[in-house]
């Protein structure tokens, strides 16, 4: 039995080494006694490219590693070429969506014991598994439609749901077999999806986004665009929210409904949201199911109002929230700008100049929001504290999604 002095003293040099490993900005892994040990990364998919970057998570925001999400494209595209209909898609996803490119990677997250990335795939209308450690493909899971989407992983990290945009289905995934645990229908073209703490997910369905009818008065042909809430256990529909309604009521008729990217506050009572052609955001209060608020953030006065050249009828694209709520991201996509914006206030901050930055999330650490700057094949940390800049890291061709991952420690690409 230890003496109290040595107890001590082994508490003191285990908390030095804990210590040391945080501001290493490593994790130890919370799983079994003999699970091996994981590093807390952030993986940035290169749409364009089919890579994914990986980068450390906070502090420096240093490159790690680089792995292939399509080691089996010669597979698909002999698939889909052999296939009338699916090479039609193929290349109307090329030609609109994708902007003159093939669309490999939309989303992407790691799997609770790192072993593998999964990642959904527009272009070839899947969902799959990457082994972080060989690089090969584990499983893959079509998608209803042709088109894979945004996706979100359930608190616990077992499931896995993927928006199918031309099925308007939402598959639920188990994210270590691709084995699909349910679905549920949604609106046109469903985009966002989000595992709320209270047993739900909720998805945004955006409507056509890909035709020229972007007048507020031709509104009407976008298609049937909602917010879909079902339980997450069941997949039974809890809700449906008709931001149409919701607009109407709050005195903004001539806006889009096209719910994009959101931001829940930490107790899940509030929701921000931005809509299509919108240089801004709104606040909607869940319980009274009422928009309360409207922020409208500065446009730039380079870039054109005409909502047809708005990449996917984006103008903002990309918010998160700092851990403590206090504090809003915003990815000004077509302005070419990011900002914090105070939540209380919905004061924004200093301008940060950003190349059509299309997506934001939150550092490791919770201490800078990272966006994606699909024009210049980089992303950026800002400081959520003081608004400015932190650092640029160069990562693959046209980064969009970037979300925070645990991989094996000491990992710095497959086979390595």
């Amino acid at each position: 039995m230890l003496s109290s002095v040595t107890a001590r003293r082994c508490k003191l040099l285990l908390a030095g080494a804990a210590a040391a490993v945080m501001a290493a900005g490593a994790v130890v892994s919370a799983g079994p006694a003999n699970a091996a040990p994981l590093q807390e990364v952030m993986l940035v998919g290169n749409n364009w490219e089919g890579t994914a970057d990986v980068i450390k998570s906070r502090g420096d925001f240093a490159k790690i590693g680089r792995i292939n999400l399509i080691p089996d494209k010669d597979d698909r595209l002999r698939e889909i070429y052999l296939n009338p209909i699916r090479l039609a898609f193929f290349l109307g996803i090329r030609e609109t969506v994708g902007e003159g490119h093939d669309q490999f990677v939309d989303d992407m997250y790691s799997t609770p014991d790192g072993s593998a990335i999964v990642v959904s795939r527009p272009s070839f209308a899947d969902v799959a598994s990457i082994d972080t450690a060989t690089g090969r493909l584990k499983w893959r899971f079509p998608v209803s439609g042709y088109r894979s989407d945004h996706m979100a992983v359930s608190p616990d990290g077992s499931r896995v749901a993927v928006s199918a945009s031309t099925g308007n289905t939402v598959h639920v995934l188990n994210i270590q077999t691709g084995q699909q645990v349910g679905s549920f229908k949604t609106g046109d073209k469903p985009h966002e999806n989000v595992f709320t703490r209270d047993g739900k997910i909720w998805n945004m369905s955006i409507g056509e986004v890909n035709n020229d009818f972007d007048a507020p008065w031709q509104d009407f042909l976008k298609g049937d665009r909602k917010i879909t809430v079902v339980n997450a256990a069941t997949f039974q529909q809890v809700k449906v929210i008709d931001m149409r309604q919701r607009l109407d009521a709050f005195g903004r008729k001539d806006f889009s409904d096209a719910v994009r990217p959101v931001a829940f506050t930490p107790d899940e009572s509030k929701l921000y949201f931005q809509v299509s052609f919108f240089n801004g955001f709104f606040e909607y209060d869940v319980a009274t199911d009422k928009i309360t608020r409207e922020k409208v953030l500065p446009k730039n006065t380079g870039t054109s109002d005409d909502r047809t050249t708005f990449v996917n009828d984006s103008r903002h694209h990309g918010m998160s929230m700092n851990p403590q709520g206090t504090k809003l991201c915003i990815a000004g996509t077509m302005d070419d700008y990011a900002t914090v914006v105070d939540r209380s206030t919905l004061r924004e901050g200093p301008l940060v100049r950003a190349s059509k930055p299309y997506w934001a999330t939150i550092s490791g650490d919770g201490r800078a929001c990272v966006i994606s700057e699909s024009g210049a094949d980089q992303v950026t940390a800002i400081d959520f504290a003081t608004g400015q800049k932190i650092t640029s890291i160069p990562v693959g061709d046209h980064p969009q999604r970037v979300r925070v991952a645990q991989l094996p420690a000491g990992w710095t690409g497959p086979g390595g």
